[in-house]
């Protein structure tokens, strides 16, 4: 098949686009390196059924030749109002990337009659008042708040995809993705996972926003691309969750990272940048996807850790 991937140069995009060649597909990739980098993706080079286009979707969207698939995952992801990439400071292309973006990759999947699959988040429950987190779940959600640019655009696409799906019969898949972690994340991206570790690794404190009581669940990531090639495939429309059910409070996660990082230089604990809006918890019902798919997490969180960390490592020598 020939898939076109937008944010393909990110995080989970460029994982996407491995997995995808690894199993015989022609992989057309689209990002404008807003966050993604370009290093994610040097390694395809020379793959003559990986096709890059330098590309921004919230501008109309032309690619040559029949797709089969539109999967669309570009988009600002991290909530960290300190870091460069994080959406907070790139509020306007966060939203244009869920609306303009979503809109623009829905048109090309329609004029090229080809199945569509937005990857969504788990932030549209918001802070949630229900634990763990079902996809019947309809949220808790300010949208006005430091997070609405992110929370809110992925809702809007959510909405824009069903419209579609229902109003123009196309074949559409979502999925709403809960932390997953992993090679390839920036350092800097201010999410936690990197963010601890790269504070670990230069031996300073690990930085708490709040109590560290709040939770999280974390996947890693060759488990979460696995679930999307599994609903990718399946013929269901509407949400699954994917992501691990295994929760974890920050304050714990911290001191497993310094452990595994041998850093002694602890922890600090500073005011909350999201008071009012840092979900407290979130842990997804994986359900569906079990049943639907057939799809658990495979990958514990020591194992996956360690992956990561040696990667991390590896990169800084």
């Amino acid at each position: 098949m020939k898939i076109l991937i937008t944010g393909a140069a990110g995080f989970l995009g460029s994982h996407l686009c491995d997995y995808l060649l690894y199993h015989g597909h022609e992989v057309v990739g689209m990002d404008n390196f807003v966050t993604g980098s370009p290093d994610n993706l040097s390694h395809l080079d020379r793959n003559p059924k990986f096709h890059f286009i330098k590309h921004d979707v919230s501008e109309y969207i032309t690619v040559q030749g029949k797709l089969d698939y539109v999967l669309h995952f570009a988009s600002p992801a991290s909530p960290n109002p300190t870091s460069q990439y994080g959406y907070p400071n790139l509020p306007i292309q966060t939203m244009k990337a869920g609306a303009l973006g979503t809109h623009n990759s829905l048109g090309v999947a329609r004029a090229q009659n080809a199945k569509f699959l937005l990857a969504s988040t788990s932030e549209i429950y918001g802070d949630p008042l229900e634990h763990p987190q079902k996809e019947s779940y309809w949220g808790h959600v300010d949208p006005v708040g430091l997070r609405s640019v992110y929370d809110e655009a992925k809702r809007f696409a959510e909405a824009l995809t069903m419209a579609y799906h229902r109003t123009h019969n196309i074949d559409t898949r979502i999925a709403r993705i809960f932390n997953t972690y992993g090679p390839r994340m920036r350092l800097d991206d201010g999410r936690v996972v990197p963010n601890f570790i790269n504070q670990a690794m230069n031996h300073e404190p690990l930085t708490i926003y709040g109590d560290g009581k709040q939770t999280r669940s974390f996947c890693y990531v060759s488990d979460l691309i696995d679930g999307i090639y599994k609903l990718m495939l399946s013929d269901e429309h509407m949400p699954v969750n994917l992501g691990n059910a295994s929760e974890i409070n920050i304050l714990d996660f911290a001191v497993k990272i310094n452990t595994l990082i041998e850093n002694s230089a602890g922890i600090v604990f500073k005011e909350n940048m999201f008071v009012g809006h840092d979900p407290q918890v979130r842990q997804p019902d994986i359900t569906r996807a079990r049943e639907i798919l057939g799809w658990t997490p495979q990958v514990g969180l020591d194992d996956g850790l360690k992956r990561t960390v040696d990667y991390f490592l590896k990169m800084s020598r």
